[in-house]
C-alpha cells in the first residue's frame, strides 16, 4: 500500500468522507490547503449527498486530476480535454474493478450485495489516481 493510499484510509478513519479522504491525501501536490479541500469536498460524500451519485471516492480522486491537470487559463481554457481523458481513464478503471461507480450500487442498496466498501473504494480511488499520475 503506498502512502497515498495508506493517508486516504487514514483521513476516512477521522471522519473525512470518500471525497475528502482521497483528495486530502493530495493537497501537498495540488497546492492545496488540507482545510479549503476538505471544505470543497464535504458535499461529494454519499454518493454526491444521497447515494444516487457517483462515489466520493472517484470524484475527490477527480478533483485532484483538475487541480494538477488544469492549465488554469481563465480566458482561453485549453486543458479541458487532457483532463477529462485522464478522468474518463480514472472512472473506467474503477469501473473495471470494481462493477460500479455509482455509491448505491457499490453499497448494494437495492440488490443486497455489496460491490465495495467505502473503506475499499477509497483504497482503490487513490491507487488509481497514483497510477495515473504516474503516467500522465
Amino acid at each position: 500500500m503506498s502512502i497515498k493510499t495508506q493517508k486516504a484510509e487514514e483521513n476516512h478513519q477521522k471522519g473525512y468522507n470518500c471525497a475528502q479522504a482521497v483528495a486530502c491525501a493530495f493537497c501537498e501536490e495540488c497546492g492545496i490547503s488540507e482545510e479549503i479541500m476538505f471544505r470543497m469536498m464535504e458535499g461529494h460524500g454519499l454518493g454526491m449527498g444521497c447515494m444516487e451519485g457517483t462515489c466520493g471516492a472517484i470524484t475527490g480522486a477527480v478533483a485532484v486530476i483538475g487541480a494538477l491537470k488544469s492549465a488554469a487559463n481563465l480566458e482561453k481554457p485549453t486543458s479541458k480535454g487532457a483532463t477529462y481523458k485522464l478522468a474518463a481513464e480514472l472512472v473506467e478503471r474503477f469501473q473495471e474493478k470494481n462493477k460500479a461507480t455509482i455509491c448505491k450500487d457499490l453499497k448494494g442498496v437495492e440488490t443486497g450485495k455489496v460491490l465495495r466498501a467505502c473503506p475499499g473504494c477509497i483504497e482503490d480511488a487513490a491507487a488509481i489516481l497514483e497510477e495515473i499520475l504516474k503516467e500522465n
